[in-house]
């Protein structure tokens, strides 16, 4: 093994690796409070799985009602809605398009790729792209001191007084160790491969199929019976397809990902995540044969983009001080530590048909210590690597939560820093009373 390069070294008062929503939030958040912040991220724009997994929506700021006319009321404040000020300002945003018995807002990513780069450089984050993490630095052995990373320069030792892992895979806790663990058993939710089409005549689609997202049993019908007969390969029945900012465009959620020998895939293995991608093309070009075969004001659909990469769902989860329990997003249960609310529905996809559980009318509250990992200092997460138990994690991954966790992550690193004390022994109130001061209206 030889690498001659010269080794760059950086320190900060803050590390945070991965630009996701998560990420974006947490390092802005600190920045803004006088930090001198790194953000380390593996492409080369922020975004996470809402951009290079082409998730494409910002749910979970909305409550959920059982009435098909209630209009939406918004939920979850604070650092998103700057974010969706900016992505308004840059036509980013689609009003509010319904999604059950809730609303989501169906976003540009391109857009989402600049409002990102301008808030990052405001706040003045210095901001390193292209950048892999490749090892954690350890101060003895449980501080957490920074990281070596690697790209195209060489390698880069980042050294920082309390490091963020908004990695979405929880990869530095792993390195470093720690406690992670995996969905039920270490069975995941399955990966989907999200794309968008072109070409399509979005009035008549939606005055076929009406403004729900998630389309009927008579669209899930036609999938099955299209399937049964060897026409055409759609593993899955029940699908979301969203109009988005731009014009003649749907957003589709439509894909099923499963392994050539039935498991579901876990892209936390190489050759899981490979074979995701592979078969997650190939299903992209069925559905879409599909759409301008059989739907309504498809006639002309063409395969706009896909994902990056699949969106990931699942993967590792950091073993946190706190869990945040099936029963607590079901009952809406609230906490003195809660530094971010919810009431997306638990959103369980094995299986042809997504199960989606609502809590209407009501919301959850997500403790601090799901972000304080049982052992190592200097360490906070952020993001979906949050401790919480299966269906609940199928609720409180999405991307206005995650918004939300950076936001209040930001500030509790920026805390841990500014009084000299450990991750774990800051005060949950003060986070709290932090993130209000920013308009998140927890109180």
């Amino acid at each position: 093994m030889l690498d001659l390069r010269p080794i760059t070294d950086i320190h900060a008062d803050l590390l945070v690796v991965g630009g996701g929503a998560a990420g974006m939030a947490a390092a802005v958040t600190a920045a803004r409070r006088g930090l001198k912040v790194i953000l380390l991220e593996r492409y080369g724009f922020c975004g996470g799985g809402a951009v290079a997994g082409l998730s494409g929506t910002v749910c979970g700021l909305f409550e959920a009602h059982q009435s098909d006319t209630a209009p939406p009321k918004r939920l979850v404040f604070g650092f998103v809605d700057e974010f969706i000020e900016r992505m308004n300002a840059k036509n980013g945003l689609t009003p509010p398009v319904r999604y059950g018995k809730t609303f989501t807002l169906v976003h540009d990513p391109l857009v989402w790729r600049g409002v990102a780069d301008d808030l990052l450089r405001d706040a003045g984050v210095h901001v390193v792209y292209h950048t892999m993490v490749t090892d954690v630095l350890m101060d003895g052995d449980e501080r957490i001191a920074g990281v070596v990373a690697y790209n195209k320069q060489g390698k880069l030792r980042v050294t920082a007084e309390v490091t963020i892992d908004a990695s979405g895979d929880g990869d530095l806790a792993a390195m470093s160790g720690l406690d992670t663990f995996m969905g039920v058993d270490g069975v995941v939710q399955n990966p989907t491969m999200m794309f968008r089409i072109q070409g399509v005549d979005v009035q008549r689609f939606l005055a076929r199929y009406g403004e729900d997202s998630v389309l009927g049993a008579d669209v899930s019908e036609a999938i099955r019976q299209s399937n049964t007969s060897g026409s055409y390969v759609l593993p899955r029945a029940k699908i979301f397809l969203f109009p988005t900012p731009r014009p003649n465009e749907l957003l589709c959620n439509c894909t099923r990902i499963i392994g050539r020998d039935g498991r579901v895939l876990n892209p936390v293995f190489a050759a899981d995540f490979t074979e995701a991608e592979i078969e997650g093309r190939k299903q992209v070009q069925e559905y879409a044969r599909f759409f301008r075969d059989q739907l309504t004001g498809c006639e002309n659909a063409f395969v706009n983009d896909t994902g990056v990469q699949v969106g990931v769902r699942q993967t590792r989860q950091v073993r946190g001080l706190a869990t945040l329990k099936n029963q607590d997003v079901v009952t809406g249960t609230k906490s003195r530590s809660g530094i971010a609310r919810s009431a997306w529905p638990i959103e369980m996809h094995s299986g042809e048909k997504p199960r989606l559980e609502w809590l209407f009318n009501d919301y959850y509250e997500i403790p601090y210590e799901c972000f304080v990992p049982v052992k190592g200092e200097s360490l906070l997460t952020t993001g979906r690597c949050l401790s919480a138990e299966s269906d609940a994690m199928a609720s409180a991954r999405v991307t206005a939560q995650c918004f939300s966790y950076g936001h209040a992550i930001g500030h509790a690193a920026s805390i841990a820093i500014q009084e000299r004390i450990a991750p774990r022994r800051v005060d949950p109130l003060a986070v709290r009373a932090a993130v209000n001061r920013d308009g998140a209206q927890l109180d």
